[in-house]
């Protein structure tokens, strides 16, 4: 049993009550974001008014794609938010009507002019979830072959490989810092040394 009372109405996991919306309000809306205000009461009583980027669409996929065993697929492109050229994996979104799967296996044919025969989810990630309400799932790509589709880029993209063990020294670099590219990295890398210790457990 938790800290919290049962009796009281209040969640047993260890979280407490939600806040109730008391009122919900869209601010402001362009191209791409719907700015939300969001009123809230807490369990306390206390009353704040937090504003959020609100989620739209079918949400969106980032690619760990790998042409062999050791190397990872990067791209170069151009940031808006930093106006500068960033280092970062291949990313898009869902598009209706598409699974992840699919998803994933367009944008990396986009993005790097690759396709992949095996595409496995990994992980689901948020950014900055006070803020956005966002998701991105992540999938490992592998066993890829040579295949392109026309994407919406402006220009195309500068793609790298680089291998996955090389995090540390990516990590120093001034134009690789997106949170959920670095996440995905290193998940992928945990998961891959895993699986090659249970294959090879006499050997590791």
């Amino acid at each position: 049993m938790s800290q919290h009372d049962a009796s009281a109405g209040e969640p047993t996991s260890g979280y407490p009550q939600k806040p109730r919306i008391l009122a919900r309000e869209s601010v402001a809306r362009s191209r791409l974001f719907h700015v939300e205000s969001l009123s809230l009461r807490f369990a306390n009583g206390a009353e704040r008014v937090f504003e959020r980027l609100s989620g739209s669409g079918n949400g969106a996929v980032m690619i760990v794609a790998m042409p062999d065993p050791d190397h990872v697929l990067l791209i170069r492109e151009y940031a808006a938010g930093f106006e500068d050229y960033v280092l970062t994996l291949p990313k898009g979104l869902i598009d209706p009507g598409e699974d992840l799967i699919t998803a994933g296996n367009r944008e990396l044919m986009e993005e790097c002019g690759f396709g992949a025969h095996r595409i496995e989810p990994l992980a689901e990630l948020s950014m900055a979830p006070n803020y956005m309400h966002h998701r991105m799932q992540v999938v490992l790509a592998t066993d890829l072959y040579p295949q392109r589709l026309p994407g919406d880029e402006p220009e195309p993209l500068i793609v790298e490989t680089h291998p996955l063990e090389s995090l540390p020294s990516l990590l120093l670099r001034e134009d690789f810092h997106e949170a959920r590219a670095i996440a995905a990295l290193f998940i992928a890398r945990d998961r891959l040394r895993e699986e090659r210790r249970q294959q090879m457990p006499d050997l590791l």
